[in-house]
């Protein structure tokens, strides 16, 4: 496990030196399933929509799918302002949530989300091998839990292997408190079953970078939750997870952050 102080956040890192000089576009509430499904279920019609914010005269460039948080009942797909004009594109997720719905159809959603920038980002001018997955607290739970079991992106015939990088913030690895509600399992009750990322623990996995706010300020266990997934990672042989904890911060760590979001993809890259 590394600290980050504060003094890390002040470094600005951008990932294309020509970033400023960028052109970029929006295009919001785009479908993210078949027409097919959409027409058979009026609350996926809805809710499962996208936004892509993209530049418009690079190619090849890395994107971000951003899971909202919200504890799976709540929350709205975004494009962070952070990661706005960094020569980068951000695709903003929104999915189904509880109780309106249960586990796992808000993964079911994420996998399709995911599944929809392998299929669409290349028309868009970005690069299929430069997919980065995160999200905060509930998303970087549906983060990990598509970068992680292969089964939900298989359906797809996506690999999840081709995932550049899994970044989540202060997600849940064990098995989501609101899925333990939805099967009346008491929410001190910790659980490791199918539902937590922590069940999928792998060698073969993409590159996993854990951060989550302050120990002694953050959810309770979370992030003594991401240690131990950091720990599991490397007893399986997995050679590129790293926690990183945000000194100071409490769960609503994502600002600070969002920097070491955007290092990691640039490091990914330059590693190729």
């Amino acid at each position: 496990m590394k600290k980050v102080f504060i003094v890390a956040f002040l470094i600005t890192f951008t990932l294309s030196i020509k970033a400023q000089e960028t052109r970029y576009s929006t295009k919001t509430n785009l479908n993210y399933y078949s027409e097919k499904v959409n027409k058979s279920d009026a609350y996926i019609n809805e809710r499962c929509v996208l936004d892509i914010y993209y530049p418009e005269n690079i190619k090849d460039f890395p994107t971000v799918i951003w899971f909202h948080g919200g504890g799976l009942t709540q929350g709205e797909k975004e494009i962070p302002q952070a990661l706005t004009k960094k020569g980068i594109a951000v695709i903003g997720v929104n999915y189904r949530l509880s109780p309106k719905i249960k586990s796992p159809k808000y993964i079911e959603d994420a996998a399709a989300a995911v599944a929809w920038a392998f299929a669409n980002i290349e028309k868009y001018g970005g690069s299929r091998s430069k997919i980065f997955v995160s999200g905060h607290s509930a998303g970087g739970y549906l983060a990990m839990m598509v970068g992680l079991d292969k089964k939900w992106l298989a359906k797809y015939n996506v690999d999840a292997n081709g995932i550049a990088g899994l970044i989540p913030f202060s997600g849940q690895t064990i098995t989501h408190f609101n899925i333990r509600q939805e099967k009346n399992i008491p929410e001190t009750q910790p659980t490791i079953d199918e539902f937590a990322p922590l069940f999928h623990v792998r060698a073969d996995a993409p590159p996993l970078l854990l951060i989550t706010g302050d120990r002694e300020l953050e959810m309770l266990g979370r992030y003594e939750e991401n240690a131990y997934m950091m720990r599991m990672m490397k007893v399986v042989g997995h050679k590129e997870t790293k926690l990183l904890e945000l000194d100071g911060y409490n769960h609503g760590m994502t600002e600070p952050a969002f920097p070491l979001l955007l290092n990691e993809i640039k490091r990914i890259i330059e590693k190729r």
